[in-house]
């Protein structure tokens, strides 16, 4: 896959992030080339900040850090890390980037949206906008066509004001929004829930995963969770709310339990959910980063994970894959991981080519939970 992007005679080397070998995927897509081509003749005021909002690995930045006050939005450490790595590439001056919870700068002239996959999310950030955006301020939303619906229309209209859509072009196209300050509203409290089963309450943030309700595969893992005075230290890798870690610290009270997501939300939820619902709360860490970047090796006795198979709007095995090549540097000898997933998706082989061993512990029609040992 070529990494040069060619648009009005200049060229970015852009890249995805993690950097793989032999890479099949684009670090940039149509709709980022649509919204290059519509506000190419645009005039901005270097001096009035532009909004970038879920830019996938900095494309967009990298191509307006030029062009005025670049902020980049996003609720992904690997879009942040992709970003940064291709403006280095590039030459570029970085941009201001934050996170989805973060305030954001005062009158932008121009807010580029892409469309996250997560309705929730856009949902959260239309409202944030509504609240933030001065009338004359340039609103442009894009994604692949056949991912703007009529409802995606009436989100908009909903919560930030009039809305028309473009014709497609490359199977890509744009959402025009004019900003209505007057209706604003107060943003919307993190979503609460109950597991009476287990006795916690779980708050989520807009773009972490099974928002309203505990997900299938998590109802599994749950019951497999092992107790035992062995385990010092506890990690639960993809974190999501923390339901995982927060059961495991229950059940092991003496352990020291980290919670992993590259999710700032999925963070955010999970610090939040152990103050609601651990004695010791400083008993849990919640940390963002890609899989297990930066934590030491030989320093975990019980790894829990249930991996995604996605990036972005991507579908790929490659951060299933990269999870257990982590997760087996990060464990102390004799250490354990314990693997959720769809049983189509053929972990076991992964683990046992990885670890040597494998054995099933649960499962159901849908799911497997999985033991390797290092």
């Amino acid at each position: 896959m070529k990494p040069e992007l060619t648009l009005h005679e200049r060229t970015l080397t852009l890249k995805r992030y993690p950097v793989r070998k032999n890479e099949t995927l684009q670090a940039w897509d149509a709709a980022d080339e649509y919204l290059i081509n519509h506000t190419q003749e645009m005039a901005l005021d270097p001096q009035r900040p532009i909004l970038i909002m879920n830019d996938s690995f900095g494309a967009l930045s990298c191509w307006f850090t030029h062009k005025g006050c670049v902020t980049s939005v996003t609720d992904s450490f690997i879009a942040r890390q992709g970003c940064l790595a291709n403006l280095d590439a590039n030459q570029l001056p970085h941009v201001n980037i934050v996170d989805c919870l973060a305030e954001l700068p005062e009158n932008p002239q121009l807010v580029l949206i892409k469309l996250p996959k997560n309705n929730r999310l856009l949902t959260w950030q239309l409202q944030q906008l509504c609240n933030l955006l001065p009338e004359d301020c340039t609103v442009i939303g894009a994604a692949k066509a056949k991912d703007i619906h009529t409802s995606t229309l009436k989100l908009f209209e909903k919560h930030l004001g009039e809305t028309k859509t473009s014709l497609a072009v490359k199977k890509a196209r744009l959402i025009f929004c004019r900003p209505k300050p007057v209706m604003a509203k107060p943003l919307p409290a993190p979503q609460q829930w109950e597991v009476p089963e287990h006795e916690l309450t779980i708050t989520n943030h807009a773009n972490v995963f099974s928002s309203d309700s505990l997900d299938i595969g998590a109802r599994l893992l749950l019951e497999h969770i092992p107790q035992n005075d062995k385990y010092r230290d506890i990690i639960d890798l993809g974190c999501g709310n923390g339901v995982i870690g927060l059961k495991a610290a229950r059940l092991n009270p003496h352990a020291s339990v980290t919670c992993v997501d590259e999710s700032y939300m999925a963070v955010a939820s999970c610090q939040a959910n152990a103050k609601l619902n651990l004695h010791a709360p400083d008993q849990l860490t919640a940390k963002v980063t890609n899989c297990l970047d930066g934590l030491e090796h030989d320093s975990a006795d019980l790894i829990l994970c249930n991996p995604p198979f996605h990036q972005q709007t991507a579908i790929t095995d490659h951060i299933a894959w990269q999870m257990f090549c982590d997760s087996k540097q990060v464990l102390r000898a004799k250490g354990q991981l314990i693997v959720i997933g769809n049983r189509h998706l053929g972990y076991d082989g992964k683990l046992r080519r990885l670890f040597g061993n494998v054995s099933v512990i649960a499962q159901n029609n849908k799911f497997v939970v999985y033991r390797s040992g290092k």
